[in-house]
Protein backbone atom coordinates (compact mmCIF):
# COMPACT_ATOMS: atom_id res chain seq x y z
CA UNK A 1 0.00 0.00 0.00
CA UNK A 2 2.43 2.22 0.71
CA UNK A 3 4.67 1.45 -2.10
CA UNK A 4 1.25 2.66 -4.08
CA UNK A 5 1.05 5.55 -2.40
CA UNK A 6 4.63 6.61 -3.28
CA UNK A 7 4.47 5.67 -6.81
CA UNK A 8 1.23 7.97 -7.00
CA UNK A 9 2.26 11.35 -5.55
CA UNK A 10 5.69 10.49 -7.51
CA UNK A 11 4.00 10.54 -10.65
CA UNK A 12 1.93 13.33 -9.64
CA UNK A 13 4.38 15.34 -8.86
CA UNK A 14 6.08 15.39 -12.23
CA UNK A 15 2.91 16.08 -13.71
CA UNK A 16 3.32 19.29 -12.44
CA UNK A 17 6.23 19.90 -13.65
CA UNK A 18 5.44 18.79 -17.05
CA UNK A 19 2.18 20.83 -17.24
CA UNK A 20 4.45 23.71 -15.40
CA UNK A 21 6.72 23.76 -18.37
CA UNK A 22 4.35 23.43 -20.66
CA UNK A 23 2.06 26.53 -19.57
CA UNK A 24 5.23 28.59 -19.71
CA UNK A 25 6.05 28.22 -23.38
CA UNK A 26 2.18 28.05 -24.60
CA UNK A 27 1.98 31.27 -23.14
CA UNK A 28 4.94 33.23 -24.13
CA UNK A 29 4.89 32.04 -28.13
CA UNK A 30 1.11 32.26 -28.18
CA UNK A 31 1.20 36.04 -26.59
CA UNK A 32 4.00 36.69 -29.46
CA UNK A 33 2.14 35.04 -32.42
CA UNK A 34 -1.51 36.65 -31.57
CA UNK A 35 -2.82 32.91 -31.99
CA UNK A 36 -5.82 32.17 -30.05
CA UNK A 37 -5.17 28.24 -30.94
CA UNK A 38 -1.63 28.77 -28.71
CA UNK A 39 -3.29 30.87 -26.39
CA UNK A 40 -5.88 28.30 -26.06
CA UNK A 41 -3.79 25.55 -25.46
CA UNK A 42 -1.75 27.96 -22.96
CA UNK A 43 -4.78 28.51 -20.88
CA UNK A 44 -5.29 24.40 -20.96
CA UNK A 45 -2.04 23.52 -20.00
CA UNK A 46 -2.34 26.39 -17.22
CA UNK A 47 -5.64 24.16 -16.19
CA UNK A 48 -3.67 21.07 -16.64
CA UNK A 49 -0.79 22.65 -13.94
CA UNK A 50 -3.19 23.69 -11.39
CA UNK A 51 -5.37 19.95 -11.69
CA UNK A 52 -2.11 18.48 -11.13
CA UNK A 53 -1.48 19.92 -8.06
CA UNK A 54 -5.20 19.06 -7.05
CA UNK A 55 -3.98 15.88 -7.84
CA UNK A 56 -1.00 15.70 -6.21
CA UNK A 57 -2.76 16.72 -2.55
CA UNK A 58 -5.15 14.41 -3.42
CA UNK A 59 -3.35 11.71 -3.51
CA UNK A 60 -1.52 12.29 -0.48
CA UNK A 61 -4.83 13.03 1.41
CA UNK A 62 -6.50 9.51 0.02
CA UNK A 63 -3.39 7.78 0.96
CA UNK A 64 -4.56 8.22 4.44
CA UNK A 65 -6.32 5.13 6.52
CA UNK A 66 -10.07 4.90 7.78
CA UNK A 67 -10.40 7.03 11.09
CA UNK A 68 -13.24 7.45 13.41
CA UNK A 69 -14.80 10.67 11.03
CA UNK A 70 -14.04 8.08 7.56
CA UNK A 71 -14.89 4.62 8.31
CA UNK A 72 -14.15 3.49 4.40
CA UNK A 73 -10.84 5.97 4.27
CA UNK A 74 -10.04 8.94 2.13
CA UNK A 75 -9.98 7.53 -1.11
CA UNK A 76 -13.38 9.69 -2.49
CA UNK A 77 -11.03 12.97 -1.92
CA UNK A 78 -9.54 12.00 -5.40
CA UNK A 79 -13.13 11.54 -6.81
CA UNK A 80 -14.09 15.38 -5.48
CA UNK A 81 -10.92 16.67 -7.38
CA UNK A 82 -11.63 14.56 -10.54
CA UNK A 83 -15.11 16.63 -10.45
CA UNK A 84 -13.27 19.91 -9.53
CA UNK A 85 -10.82 19.37 -12.56
CA UNK A 86 -13.81 18.41 -14.79
CA UNK A 87 -15.66 21.75 -13.76
CA UNK A 88 -12.28 23.16 -14.70
CA UNK A 89 -12.64 21.69 -18.38
CA UNK A 90 -16.08 23.03 -19.28
CA UNK A 91 -15.15 26.80 -17.85
CA UNK A 92 -12.15 26.54 -20.27
CA UNK A 93 -13.82 25.14 -23.25
CA UNK A 94 -16.79 28.10 -22.94
CA UNK A 95 -13.96 30.25 -22.84
CA UNK A 96 -12.19 29.30 -26.19
CA UNK A 97 -15.71 28.88 -27.91
CA UNK A 98 -16.64 32.51 -27.10
CA UNK A 99 -13.54 33.96 -28.47
CA UNK A 100 -13.48 31.65 -31.44
CA UNK A 101 -16.71 32.56 -32.17
CA UNK A 102 -16.45 36.00 -32.08
CA UNK A 103 -13.03 35.98 -33.84
CA UNK A 104 -14.86 33.75 -36.86
CA UNK A 105 -18.40 35.60 -37.19
CA UNK A 106 -17.75 38.91 -34.94
CA UNK A 107 -16.08 42.13 -35.97
CA UNK A 108 -12.83 42.26 -34.22
CA UNK A 109 -9.64 41.00 -36.03
CA UNK A 110 -6.99 39.44 -34.59
CA UNK A 111 -2.93 39.17 -36.65
CA UNK A 112 -1.62 35.68 -36.06
CA UNK A 113 1.37 35.23 -37.05
CA UNK A 114 2.81 31.31 -37.37
CA UNK A 115 6.53 31.35 -36.25
CA UNK A 116 8.83 28.27 -36.19
CA UNK A 117 8.39 28.60 -32.00
CA UNK A 118 5.26 28.15 -32.45
CA UNK A 119 5.99 25.40 -34.12
CA UNK A 120 8.40 24.23 -32.11
CA UNK A 121 6.60 24.58 -28.77
CA UNK A 122 3.18 22.22 -30.32
CA UNK A 123 5.32 19.75 -31.23
CA UNK A 124 7.25 19.52 -28.01
CA UNK A 125 4.24 19.33 -26.72
CA UNK A 126 2.52 16.56 -28.73
CA UNK A 127 5.70 14.65 -27.92
CA UNK A 128 5.22 15.71 -23.35
CA UNK A 129 1.79 14.82 -23.72
CA UNK A 130 1.89 11.55 -25.39
CA UNK A 131 4.29 10.05 -23.01
CA UNK A 132 2.98 11.51 -19.70
CA UNK A 133 -0.75 9.89 -20.47
CA UNK A 134 0.58 6.75 -21.18
CA UNK A 135 2.72 7.20 -17.71
CA UNK A 136 -0.21 8.26 -16.01
CA UNK A 137 -2.85 5.57 -17.11
CA UNK A 138 -0.63 2.64 -16.76
CA UNK A 139 -0.01 4.24 -12.96
CA UNK A 140 -3.61 5.20 -12.93
CA UNK A 141 -4.64 1.48 -13.47
CA UNK A 142 -2.43 -0.02 -11.31
CA UNK A 143 -3.45 2.08 -8.42
CA UNK A 144 -7.16 2.44 -8.81
CA UNK A 145 -6.67 6.44 -8.89
CA UNK A 146 -9.10 8.36 -10.27
CA UNK A 147 -7.36 11.72 -9.70
CA UNK A 148 -4.07 10.38 -12.06
CA UNK A 149 -6.75 9.26 -14.80
CA UNK A 150 -8.03 12.35 -14.73
CA UNK A 151 -4.17 13.74 -15.24
CA UNK A 152 -4.51 10.92 -17.99
CA UNK A 153 -7.14 12.51 -19.59
CA UNK A 154 -6.25 16.08 -19.29
CA UNK A 155 -2.59 15.00 -21.06
CA UNK A 156 -4.33 12.97 -23.22
CA UNK A 157 -6.79 15.96 -24.97
CA UNK A 158 -3.65 17.84 -24.70
CA UNK A 159 -2.51 15.96 -27.29
CA UNK A 160 -4.95 15.76 -29.59
CA UNK A 161 -5.84 19.55 -29.52
CA UNK A 162 -2.05 20.25 -29.78
CA UNK A 163 -2.17 18.22 -32.95
CA UNK A 164 -5.41 20.27 -33.99
CA UNK A 165 -3.98 23.51 -33.12
CA UNK A 166 -0.07 22.25 -35.59
CA UNK A 167 -2.55 21.83 -38.47
CA UNK A 168 -4.41 25.76 -37.70
CA UNK A 169 -0.95 27.26 -37.48
CA UNK A 170 0.19 25.36 -40.50
CA UNK A 171 -2.88 26.60 -42.14
CA UNK A 172 -2.33 29.99 -40.95
CA UNK A 173 1.21 29.74 -42.61
CA UNK A 174 -0.87 29.26 -45.96
CA UNK A 175 -2.39 32.55 -45.96
CA UNK A 176 -5.79 31.00 -44.21
CA UNK A 177 -5.95 32.96 -40.91
CA UNK A 178 -9.35 31.48 -39.78
CA UNK A 179 -7.89 28.29 -39.36
CA UNK A 180 -5.91 29.69 -36.08
CA UNK A 181 -10.35 30.01 -34.23
CA UNK A 182 -11.16 27.09 -36.09
CA UNK A 183 -8.39 25.05 -34.71
CA UNK A 184 -8.94 26.97 -31.64
CA UNK A 185 -12.88 25.77 -31.58
CA UNK A 186 -11.47 22.37 -32.31
CA UNK A 187 -9.27 22.61 -29.05
CA UNK A 188 -12.50 23.42 -26.98
CA UNK A 189 -14.84 20.54 -28.23
CA UNK A 190 -11.38 18.02 -27.27
CA UNK A 191 -11.90 19.67 -24.09
CA UNK A 192 -15.46 19.36 -23.73
CA UNK A 193 -15.11 15.48 -24.21
CA UNK A 194 -12.34 14.81 -21.69
CA UNK A 195 -14.76 16.70 -19.39
CA UNK A 196 -17.62 14.76 -20.33
CA UNK A 197 -15.50 11.56 -19.73
CA UNK A 198 -14.15 12.08 -16.66
CA UNK A 199 -17.40 14.14 -15.11
CA UNK A 200 -19.34 10.33 -15.74
CA UNK A 201 -16.91 8.43 -14.46
CA UNK A 202 -16.30 10.75 -11.45
CA UNK A 203 -20.12 11.15 -10.72
CA UNK A 204 -20.48 7.02 -11.31
CA UNK A 205 -17.55 6.89 -7.95
CA UNK A 206 -19.57 9.71 -5.65
CA UNK A 207 -22.95 8.16 -6.26
CA UNK A 208 -20.97 4.72 -5.48
CA UNK A 209 -22.40 3.00 -8.71
CA UNK A 210 -20.73 -0.15 -9.09
CA UNK A 211 -18.28 -1.43 -11.68
CA UNK A 212 -20.38 -3.08 -14.48
CA UNK A 213 -20.00 -7.07 -13.87
CA UNK A 214 -18.42 -6.87 -10.48
CA UNK A 215 -21.36 -8.07 -8.29
CA UNK A 216 -22.05 -11.08 -10.82
CA UNK A 217 -18.24 -11.88 -10.62
CA UNK A 218 -18.75 -11.78 -6.59
CA UNK A 219 -22.08 -13.63 -6.23
CA UNK A 220 -19.65 -16.51 -8.99
CA UNK A 221 -16.97 -16.38 -6.46
CA UNK A 222 -19.35 -17.41 -3.51
CA UNK A 223 -21.74 -19.65 -4.71
CA UNK A 224 -17.90 -21.53 -5.41
CA UNK A 225 -17.47 -21.89 -1.51
CA UNK A 226 -18.66 -25.38 -0.37
CA UNK A 227 -21.08 -24.66 2.66
CA UNK A 228 -22.44 -21.11 0.76
CA UNK A 229 -26.34 -22.16 0.56
CA UNK A 230 -27.14 -19.11 -1.33
CA UNK A 231 -26.55 -15.64 -1.75
CA UNK A 232 -28.85 -13.34 -0.62
CA UNK A 233 -27.43 -9.82 -1.57
CA UNK A 234 -24.21 -8.40 -2.86
CA UNK A 235 -23.27 -4.86 -2.80
CA UNK A 236 -20.05 -2.97 -4.20
CA UNK A 237 -18.87 0.57 -3.88
CA UNK A 238 -16.00 2.12 -5.06
CA UNK A 239 -13.92 4.43 -3.16
CA UNK A 240 -10.39 5.88 -4.34
CA UNK A 241 -8.41 2.47 -5.02
CA UNK A 242 -10.43 0.58 -2.81
CA UNK A 243 -13.45 -1.60 -3.97
CA UNK A 244 -15.53 -2.64 -0.72
CA UNK A 245 -17.81 -5.20 -0.92
CA UNK A 246 -20.86 -6.22 0.82
CA UNK A 247 -22.42 -9.80 0.60
CA UNK A 248 -24.70 -11.96 2.73
CA UNK A 249 -24.93 -15.58 2.52
CA UNK A 250 -27.18 -18.37 3.69
CA UNK A 251 -25.61 -21.25 5.17
CA UNK A 252 -27.83 -24.30 7.13
CA UNK A 253 -28.43 -22.76 10.59
CA UNK A 254 -27.72 -26.71 11.39
CA UNK A 255 -23.99 -25.58 11.00
CA UNK A 256 -21.61 -25.48 13.95
CA UNK A 257 -20.28 -22.09 14.85
CA UNK A 258 -16.67 -23.15 14.22
CA UNK A 259 -17.83 -23.94 10.92
CA UNK A 260 -19.36 -20.69 10.01
CA UNK A 261 -16.71 -18.69 10.81
CA UNK A 262 -14.69 -20.65 8.64
CA UNK A 263 -17.20 -20.50 5.76
CA UNK A 264 -17.16 -16.95 5.98
CA UNK A 265 -13.12 -16.59 5.86
CA UNK A 266 -13.06 -18.78 2.79
CA UNK A 267 -15.61 -16.48 0.96
CA UNK A 268 -13.71 -13.32 2.33
CA UNK A 269 -9.96 -14.99 1.29
CA UNK A 270 -11.19 -16.04 -2.15
CA UNK A 271 -13.09 -12.69 -3.15
CA UNK A 272 -9.94 -10.92 -2.18
CA UNK A 273 -7.93 -13.08 -4.08
CA UNK A 274 -9.73 -12.34 -7.23
CA UNK A 275 -10.67 -9.07 -7.56
CA UNK A 276 -7.88 -6.65 -7.00
CA UNK A 277 -8.16 -4.19 -3.58
CA UNK A 278 -11.15 -5.73 -2.88
CA UNK A 279 -12.39 -5.09 1.25
CA UNK A 280 -14.48 -7.59 1.58
CA UNK A 281 -17.64 -7.92 4.40
CA UNK A 282 -19.36 -11.31 4.79
CA UNK A 283 -23.03 -11.48 6.71
CA UNK A 284 -24.06 -15.10 7.80
CA UNK A 285 -27.52 -15.66 7.39
CA UNK A 286 -28.94 -18.56 9.11
CA UNK A 287 -31.26 -20.70 6.66
CA UNK A 288 -33.53 -23.71 7.61
CA UNK A 289 -33.50 -26.22 5.04
CA UNK A 290 -36.00 -28.23 3.15
CA UNK A 291 -33.86 -31.63 4.17
CA UNK A 292 -33.56 -30.85 7.96
CA UNK A 293 -34.21 -34.12 9.90
CA UNK A 294 -36.49 -33.56 13.19
CA UNK A 295 -33.62 -34.45 15.21
CA UNK A 296 -31.31 -31.44 13.60
CA UNK A 297 -34.11 -28.93 13.88
CA UNK A 298 -34.39 -29.68 17.69
CA UNK A 299 -30.91 -29.77 18.34
CA UNK A 300 -31.16 -26.17 16.58
CA UNK A 301 -33.30 -24.76 18.95
CA UNK A 302 -32.05 -26.04 22.29
CA UNK A 303 -28.37 -25.18 21.06
CA UNK A 304 -29.50 -21.48 20.13
CA UNK A 305 -30.92 -21.51 23.74
CA UNK A 306 -27.45 -22.75 25.00
CA UNK A 307 -29.40 -25.73 26.64
CA UNK A 308 -27.26 -29.32 26.44
CA UNK A 309 -29.98 -32.38 24.96
CA UNK A 310 -29.07 -35.64 24.25
CA UNK A 311 -31.47 -39.14 23.60
CA UNK A 312 -33.38 -37.28 21.35
CA UNK A 313 -36.04 -39.57 19.78
CA UNK A 314 -38.52 -38.60 17.34
CA UNK A 315 -41.86 -40.70 16.47
CA UNK A 316 -44.88 -40.80 14.94
CA UNK A 317 -48.07 -42.23 17.34
CA UNK A 318 -51.25 -42.20 15.40
CA UNK A 319 -50.15 -39.62 13.05
CA UNK A 320 -49.36 -37.00 15.81
CA UNK A 321 -45.59 -36.21 16.20
CA UNK A 322 -43.88 -37.18 19.22
CA UNK A 323 -40.53 -36.01 20.27
CA UNK A 324 -38.75 -36.79 23.81
CA UNK A 325 -35.06 -35.64 25.12
CA UNK A 326 -32.75 -35.45 27.97
CA UNK A 327 -32.23 -31.82 29.25
CA UNK A 328 -28.91 -31.41 31.25
CA UNK A 329 -29.19 -28.44 33.51
CA UNK A 330 -27.31 -27.02 36.47
CA UNK A 331 -27.71 -29.76 39.49
CA UNK A 332 -27.84 -27.09 41.97
CA UNK A 333 -31.11 -25.43 40.41
CA UNK A 334 -34.33 -25.58 42.27
CA UNK A 335 -36.98 -27.90 40.27
CA UNK A 336 -39.29 -24.97 39.17
CA UNK A 337 -36.84 -22.92 37.88
CA UNK A 338 -35.29 -26.02 35.97
CA UNK A 339 -39.30 -26.67 34.73
CA UNK A 340 -39.23 -23.21 33.73
CA UNK A 341 -36.71 -23.98 31.76
CA UNK A 342 -37.66 -27.12 30.23
CA UNK A 343 -41.30 -25.32 29.49
CA UNK A 344 -39.48 -23.00 27.54
CA UNK A 345 -37.55 -25.43 25.53
CA UNK A 346 -41.15 -27.25 24.57
CA UNK A 347 -42.81 -23.52 23.46
CA UNK A 348 -40.10 -23.21 21.37
CA UNK A 349 -40.40 -26.91 19.95
CA UNK A 350 -43.99 -26.52 19.11
CA UNK A 351 -43.18 -22.82 17.67
CA UNK A 352 -40.91 -24.77 15.29
CA UNK A 353 -42.99 -28.02 14.55
CA UNK A 354 -46.39 -27.17 15.14
CA UNK A 355 -48.75 -26.72 17.95
CA UNK A 356 -49.72 -30.25 18.07
CA UNK A 357 -46.30 -31.81 18.77
CA UNK A 358 -45.95 -34.01 21.66
CA UNK A 359 -43.17 -33.16 23.36
CA UNK A 360 -41.65 -34.97 26.47
CA UNK A 361 -38.84 -33.48 28.38
CA UNK A 362 -36.45 -35.83 31.08
CA UNK A 363 -34.85 -33.36 33.28
CA UNK A 364 -31.41 -34.82 34.77
CA UNK A 365 -28.23 -32.56 36.19
CA UNK A 366 -25.29 -31.60 34.14
CA UNK A 367 -22.03 -33.39 34.77
CA UNK A 368 -20.28 -31.85 37.45
CA UNK A 369 -17.62 -30.22 36.18
CA UNK A 370 -14.07 -28.58 37.60
CA UNK A 371 -14.31 -31.11 40.30
CA UNK A 372 -11.30 -31.66 42.46
CA UNK A 373 -9.87 -35.06 42.48
CA UNK A 374 -7.05 -37.39 42.38
CA UNK A 375 -5.85 -40.89 41.30
CA UNK A 376 -7.33 -43.85 43.49
CA UNK A 377 -4.32 -46.13 44.96
CA UNK A 378 -2.91 -48.60 42.71
CA UNK A 379 -4.67 -51.31 44.67
CA UNK A 380 -8.09 -50.03 44.08
CA UNK A 381 -7.33 -49.59 40.40
CA UNK A 382 -6.53 -52.81 39.68
CA UNK A 383 -9.81 -53.86 41.74
CA UNK A 384 -11.98 -52.26 39.58
CA UNK A 385 -10.24 -53.41 36.41
CA UNK A 386 -10.75 -56.98 37.78
CA UNK A 387 -14.18 -55.91 37.62
CA UNK A 388 -14.57 -54.66 34.57
CA UNK A 389 -12.38 -57.81 32.74
CA UNK A 390 -14.99 -59.69 34.31
CA UNK A 391 -18.16 -58.10 33.60
CA UNK A 392 -16.90 -57.54 29.98
CA UNK A 393 -16.42 -61.39 29.53
CA UNK A 394 -19.93 -61.79 30.53
CA UNK A 395 -20.45 -60.27 26.94
CA UNK A 396 -20.63 -61.45 23.47
CA UNK A 397 -19.52 -58.03 22.07
CA UNK A 398 -16.90 -56.25 23.95
CA UNK A 399 -12.66 -57.44 24.71
CA UNK A 400 -9.91 -56.10 25.89
CA UNK A 401 -10.56 -53.84 28.78
CA UNK A 402 -7.70 -51.27 29.08
CA UNK A 403 -6.25 -48.11 29.92
CA UNK A 404 -8.42 -48.24 33.30
CA UNK A 405 -8.12 -44.90 35.42
CA UNK A 406 -9.75 -44.47 38.24
CA UNK A 407 -10.49 -41.03 40.56
CA UNK A 408 -11.19 -39.62 43.80
CA UNK A 409 -13.62 -36.97 43.93
CA UNK A 410 -15.49 -35.52 47.09
CA UNK A 411 -19.23 -36.92 44.70
CA UNK A 412 -17.49 -40.18 44.58
CA UNK A 413 -15.56 -42.57 41.90
CA UNK A 414 -15.01 -42.13 38.15
CA UNK A 415 -14.17 -44.02 36.04
CA UNK A 416 -12.78 -44.19 32.65
CA UNK A 417 -12.00 -47.27 30.78
CA UNK A 418 -11.34 -48.30 26.92
CA UNK A 419 -12.63 -51.47 25.32
CA UNK A 420 -12.63 -53.28 22.03
CA UNK A 421 -15.37 -54.45 19.27
CA UNK A 422 -16.23 -55.62 16.97
CA UNK A 423 -16.07 -52.87 14.29
CA UNK A 424 -19.00 -54.45 11.89
CA UNK A 425 -21.71 -54.36 14.89
CA UNK A 426 -24.28 -50.76 15.04
CA UNK A 427 -23.41 -47.94 17.16
CA UNK A 428 -26.44 -48.53 19.13
CA UNK A 429 -25.34 -52.18 19.65
CA UNK A 430 -22.14 -51.11 21.31
CA UNK A 431 -23.75 -48.28 23.16
CA UNK A 432 -25.97 -50.63 24.91
CA UNK A 433 -23.04 -53.26 25.85
CA UNK A 434 -21.06 -50.69 27.43
CA UNK A 435 -23.88 -49.11 29.21
CA UNK A 436 -24.99 -52.33 30.65
CA UNK A 437 -20.76 -52.98 31.83
CA UNK A 438 -21.24 -49.19 33.27
CA UNK A 439 -24.19 -50.68 35.12
CA UNK A 440 -23.03 -53.15 36.87
CA UNK A 441 -19.75 -51.83 37.79
CA UNK A 442 -21.73 -49.40 39.67
CA UNK A 443 -23.99 -52.03 40.75
CA UNK A 444 -20.70 -54.17 42.39
CA UNK A 445 -19.09 -50.48 44.05
CA UNK A 446 -21.88 -48.10 45.42
CA UNK A 447 -18.80 -45.85 45.41
CA UNK A 448 -18.60 -44.88 41.75
CA UNK A 449 -20.22 -42.13 40.71
CA UNK A 450 -19.82 -42.47 36.93
CA UNK A 451 -18.45 -44.80 34.35
CA UNK A 452 -17.28 -43.85 31.42
CA UNK A 453 -16.31 -46.59 28.55
CA UNK A 454 -14.75 -46.14 25.22
CA UNK A 455 -14.92 -48.18 22.72
CA UNK A 456 -12.93 -48.64 19.66
CA UNK A 457 -13.14 -51.28 16.51
CA UNK A 458 -11.64 -54.74 17.26
CA UNK A 459 -8.05 -55.10 14.79
CA UNK A 460 -8.32 -57.76 12.80
CA UNK A 461 -6.42 -61.35 14.63
CA UNK A 462 -7.65 -59.30 18.05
Amino acid sequence: MQSKQALKQRVALTSILASGGLTIAKGVVGFSTGSLAVLSEAAHSLLDLAATVMTYFAVRVSGKPADEEHHYGHGKVESLTALAETALLFLLSGIVIWEAADRLIGTSHHAVEATVWAFAVIAVSIVVDYFRARLLYRVAAETSSEALEADALHFGSDMWSSIAVLIGLGAVALGYPWADSAAAMIVAVFICIAGWRLGRSTIDTLTDTAPTGVADQVRAIAERISGVVAIDRVRVRPAGDVLFVDLDIAVSRTVPLGRVTAIKERVEAAVSGEIRNADTTVNIVPRALDDETIQERVMVIARNRALAVHHVIVHAIGGQLSVSLDLEVDGGLSLARAHEIADGLEAALRDELGPDVEVETHIEPLQTSGLAGRDALAERTAKIQAALVEIAAGTDAIRNVHDVRVRDTRDGEIVNFHCDADPRLTVAVVHDKVDGIERALRARFSSIKRVIGHAEPRHAGA
